[in-house]
């Protein structure tokens, strides 16, 4: 026999032992008959739809520091009132720089002229009124952007594309939201007179996909602007077919000042003060495009649905705090205003529900190791409903990550957003988008996760920083 089939046979031998001893079973875990019939019976809930329904039809968008946002708040109390949680209130705060969107609209001039459908990004500066027409310099990535040399963008309009793929964890947001998040920054910087990028979404469509923007410190905003995916693919074919392409771009948004603002805040009591608190919700405000049903009428929607159901099923250990925040998507000044306000209360928990209406298909935990019994429960009762186990460090979200940073243990319940990008931040974010059955999943699998955390007897507390 050759030394290479020696080889082979030695790795056929070697490497299932090897891999086998990799594996660990799991710890036996008798399931809970009370949280299997709280799980399955949320899987015939109909609060989530009817709140959903009710603020996307009642208010409808509701963007920072608007009127629309102050009716939200209004209309949030009354319905959490009316579903019997206690201590429902308003926590007020002050929103700073309150920016809000005008015109928009944006044509090619030369060579092959037609409009284009965007929107303005949150923040962006203003053109002056009658707009302005630029030629446009193109850039495949934001890479590509930051390699532009020091001033080679005066008085150009750059236009980034990057064509965002789908994926059941929605990662590909964070690397191609790159171009959304700092794009303005880097292309003002390099001097440039406006950008306009691909809208970040997974869509092909021609509603364009809004979102905020931050200016560094020191950086005057320039007009910045997202092309509907379809607008963005066009003009990219135009750039390749070698002629020079000017664009004439109208924006008119404006900063408006302080406006007031506020997180609304419901309980359900719990029996011992010292077990800490739950704290769940979602975000209340929306961009204006859509009417916010899946960002985040849904989120709002799961996480009270699910709370509700552990009221009616009588007391638990830990007081479950619902939270719908205030002002996420210019900032997550809502989420900060919270954690500021609570700084000296003992939380056990903080998680939020802010990635839609599609299936929970995965969870993951920062807790700490006295706390590895309520993770295989919850293990055990997240199964039946599709929901397995995860090792993902917890992100928590935009409203919770300032309370998880006060050292809060955090629960992510990841839901699928094979779709959600494509609606998202758009004018399709509307009602419809909503498939009633994957919401009442998502209710199911809260409500499965507080009836195992609520009552659980060990201490919940945060793993330890790696360092």
């Amino acid at each position: 026999m050759s030394l290479f089939r020696l080889a082979l046979l030695s790795c056929a031998l070697t490497f299932p032992a090897a891999a086998l001893a990799q594996r660990v079973l799991p710890t036996p875990v008798a399931p809970d008959a009370k949280v299997a019939a709280l799980r399955d019976a949320a899987l015939k809930d109909d609060v989530a739809w009817d709140i959903v329904s009710g603020i996307t039809t009642e208010i409808g968008p509701r963007p920072d520091g608007s009127a629309q946002e102050g009716r939200a708040r209004d209309w949030a109390v009354a319905k959490l009132k009316s579903l019997g949680f206690k201590n429902v209130h308003i926590e007020p705060y002050d929103l700073q720089n309150v920016w809000e969107r005008g015109a928009e609209t944006a044509e090619v001039i030369t060579p092959y002229p037609q409009p284009l459908r965007l929107a303005a990004l949150g923040n962006s500066g203003a053109t002056p009124p009658e707009g302005l027409t630029a030629p446009v310099v193109y850039f495949e990535t934001i890479n590509d952007l930051l390699l532009a040399p020091d001033g080679s963008l005066a008085g150009k309009i750059a236009f980034v594309s990057n064509a965002m793929q789908p994926t059941q964890d929605g990662s590909g947001y964070g690397s191609n939201g790159l171009a959304r998040f700092l794009g303005p920054t880097v292309a003002a910087k390099k001097g440039a007179a406006a950008i306009v990028i691909r809208s970040i979404g997974t869509d092909h469509g021609r509603g364009p996909h809004t979102g905020v923007t931050n200016f560094a410190p020191g950086v005057a905003p320039i007009p910045a602007a997202a092309l509907s995916v379809a607008d963005a693919e066009n003009l990219e074919r135009m750039v390749k077919l070698g002629k020079p392409v000017t664009l004439h771009l109208t924006l008119t948004p404006k900063f408006v000042g302080t406006r007031p603002s506020g997180n609304v805040v419901a309980e359900v009591p719990g029996t011992d003060p010292k077990a800490g608190i739950i704290t769940i919700g979602g975000h209340l405000d929306s961009w204006e495009l859509g009417t916010g049903a899946i960002d985040d009428g849904a989120g709002i929607a799961i996480t009270a649905a699910a709370a509700k159901r552990l009221m009616e099923a009588g007391k638990h250990r830990r007081t479950i705090r619902v939270v719908w925040f205030g002002d996420e998507e210019t900032g997550g000044f809502g989420g900060i205003a919270y954690a500021k306000a609570h700084a000296n209360e003992r939380h056990a928990l903080a998680a939020e529900s802010d990635s839609g209406a599609d299936m929970v298909w995965k969870f993951s935990t920062s807790f700490a190791a006295a706390a590895k019994p309520v993770e295989d429960r919850l293990a055990v009762a997240l199964a039946p409903i599709g929901v397995v186990r995860g090792r993902d460090a917890v992100h928590g979200g935009t409203d919770v990550e300032p309370t998880l940073a006060l050292g809060v243990a955090g629960i992510d319940l990841h839901q699928s957003a094979l779709r959600y990008f494509d609606w998202h931040h758009t004018p399709e974010d509307t009602l419809d988008r909503i498939d009633p059955e994957q919401l009442r999943q998502n209710v199911a699998a809260w409500t499965a996760m507080l009836a195992v955390v609520a009552d659980a007897p060990e201490e919940i507390a945060p793993a330890p920083a790696a360092e």
